[in-house]
């Protein structure tokens, strides 16, 4: 075998390797009930804000603690805890998707993503994502 032939191989062995290492890491749509049943399970879960309840935010007490109230699309409602600060124009997103695990009855996100129904452009939803201590 000649030399480069060695060193493609080399090469596709690294990047099967890395596939198969980030593979990992790809987490599962669901609801609150299913990520409660699997707490070191790292999930992203679909929902509506709930308006009517508190959002709590201090900078002041605590810079990276953020809760809120959210519906998933089976309707079961959870405290969520981000810690990071409130994500910008966070009460007029439309869907919000979460990207964390149950812990107890509360979801801890480390992301946020938001879908923004007043951003349209051209048809086009705007879609923005916050990352815990970002």
């Amino acid at each position: 075998m000649r030399k480069s032939h060695i060193g493609i191989l080399i090469a596709i062995a690294l990047g099967m390797l890395f596939i198969i290492g980030t593979a990992g890491d790809f987490s599962q749509f669901t609801d609150f009930e299913t990520a409660q049943k699997h707490p070191d399970q790292i999930y992203q879960i679909i929902g509506k804000l709930n308006l009517d309840k508190d959002r709590y935010y201090d900078p002041v007490k605590d810079p990276n603690y953020f809760s809120f109230y959210l519906e998933d699309r089976e309707g079961d409602e959870r405290k969520v805890v981000f810690n990071g600060a409130p994500p910008t124009d966070f009460d007029r997103s439309e869907d919000v998707v979460l990207q964390g695990k149950m812990v107890g009855e509360e979801f801890i996100a480390n992301k946020i993503l938001l879908k923004c129904p007043s951003k349209y452009e051209d048809g086009k939803m705007e879609e923005t994502t916050f990352e815990a201590g970002a």
